[in-house]
This record gives C-alpha cells, sequence and structure tokens, in this order.
C-alpha cells in the first residue's frame, strides 16, 4: 500500500473536522436509533431484508440517511420518488436528532484539544449529517462555542443538491466559502467514505481512530490510509502533537 507524502502542514489555516464519530461519539447510538427507520424503510420497500444495529453501521458508515435509503430502492429496483424519500429522510433525521440529543455528552478529551488548537487554526465543521442534527449534537456536546452554526457545512443541507460523502462537494464547498486553497487545509477524518471525500477535493488528510472500538482500529487505520489519509492518529491529542510539531522553527520565523 502507498502511503501518501506528508504534506507541509506549516501551510495549514484552517483545520475542516468531520462531527459523527470524530468530535463527539455519535455512532453507535446514531445507528441505533435508525436502525427502526431502516428497517421501516425496507418493508415499504418490499424487503424482507432486516438490519441490526452493528450491520447498519458497519455498511453505511460516513454516509447519511438519503444516500442508503437511494441506494437501498436502487437495490431492490424500486422507485422512492422525491417526496417520499423526504419523508423518510425527515422520519429519520427526526428520529435520530432526538436520541442524539439525549445521549450524548461532553468529552473532555475533545474539548481541551480543539481549544488548544483554535488558538493557532480556523475551525470548521464538514459533514454528511443534517444541520439540524449537527446543531442537537454540538449543543449536547458543549462545543458550541467552538463549532458555531456559522462554520458547520453539510452535504445534506449546505449544497444546491443534497450529497453525501465520499463525493467531495462538501468539502469544496466548504474551501470556497472560507477562501482557502485545499493546501490551506487539513481534514480530519474517522471514516472511509469521509477520507475519500477530503483527498477527492485535493485536501491534505489525517484519520483519526478516537472513537473506533480498539478491536476495530488495526483494519480501520489501513482503510483510512489505503483511502489517502498521509497520517492516522489514535486520538485528540495525538492530533495536538502532529501540528505542534510542523510548528516553524525560531529561526524561520519572519522577523
Amino acid at each position: 500500500m502507498r502511503v501518501p507524502q506528508p504534506p507541509d502542514l506549516r501551510a495549514v489555516r484552517t483545520l475542516l473536522l468531520d462531527a459523527d464519530g470524530n468530535l463527539f461519539a455519535s455512532e453507535e447510538p446514531a445507528f441505533a436509533a435508525s436502525t427502526g427507520v431502516t428497517n421501516d424503510l425496507l418493508a415499504h420497500l418490499g424487503s424482507d431484508r432486516r438490519w441490526a444495529a452493528p450491520d447498519l453501521q458497519a455498511a453505511a458508515l460516513g454516509r447519511n440517511f438519503r444516500s442508503l435509503a437511494t441506494d437501498l430502492a436502487a437495490e431492490l429496483d424500486v422507485e422512492l420518488d422525491g417526496d417520499d424519500l423526504e419523508r423518510w429522510v425527515a422520519r429519520e433525521q427526526d428520529v435520530v436528532t432526538r436520541h442524539l440529543a439525549g445521549t450524548l455528552r461532553p468529552d473532555p478529551a475533545v474539548t481541551e484539544a480543539l481549544r488548544r488548537l483554535a488558538q493557532r487554526f480556523e475551525l470548521a465543521v464538514v459533514s454528511s449529517s443534517a444541520l439540524g442534527r449537527l446543531a442537537a449534537c454540538f449543543t449536547a456536546a458543549e462545543l458550541d462555542d467552538l463549532l458555531p452554526a456559522a462554520a458547520r457545512y453539510s452535504a445534506q443541507d449546505s449544497l444546491p443538491a443534497p450529497t453525501s460523502k465520499p463525493d467531495p462537494a462538501v468539502y469544496l464547498h466548504a474551501l470556497e466559502q472560507l477562501g482557502l486553497a485545499a493546501h490551506e487545509a487539513l481534514a480530519v477524518e474517522d471514516a472511509v467514505s469521509g477520507a475519500r471525500s477530503a483527498v477527492a477535493a485535493g485536501i491534505p488528510t489525517v484519520g483519526n481512530l478516537v472513537f473506533v472500538p480498539e478491536a476495530e482500529r488495526a483494519e480501520r487505520r489501513e482503510a483510512l490510509l489505503a483511502a489517502g489519509a498521509f497520517e492516522v492518529v489514535d486520538g485528540w491529542a495525538d492530533l495536538v502533537a502532529l501540528l505542534d510539531a510542523s510548528r516553524p522553527r525560531a529561526e524561520e520565523v519572519p522577523a
């Protein structure tokens, strides 16, 4: 496997951060809540298949429900028209958002690392999730002050046409809105689809295993590197250390 050459991190001005599974441990509770809606959708589409939450998470990690629903309908050769799709998307978003609002808690290690990073970099969120879901998560995780609504970009709500990672559209949109060249940003992603999205947009990418179960870390690490991440860290403290190591030496700083 060929690992990309490390970029010159001294050029980075802004950190583009995936949200779910990266800033908070939302993947497992989100898929637990989403499974019932997904199985109801399968029944609506005429399928006898039913998902368990861990299997759904493995199959859909990094994608939003809109993308999953569209793919399931296509696989079953069933038409899911626009109005019907929107009803299912709204239902899933409501169920998952309410569940996450009641289950997520602040993570002091994440908060401390973000506060340190915010002293050197602009921080923004680039996610496949809907803005309403993100709002509930950031409030529950007590991260609104570090990553306010104006700094969040959603593949579902921020683009002219909704999409999902690994499509790079949401990353390209964030670069445009922030006035950044790709090399001036650094993406931080926990999911393979997210890493592919950022890499396809030309953005240097770090994989983050912070909330990945220990038993899955080796496999996820290899998959993130294969997707184009130039480095994979075990958590936010390691990312802080990586970026601290890229600081210009004193003699390199202009007088």
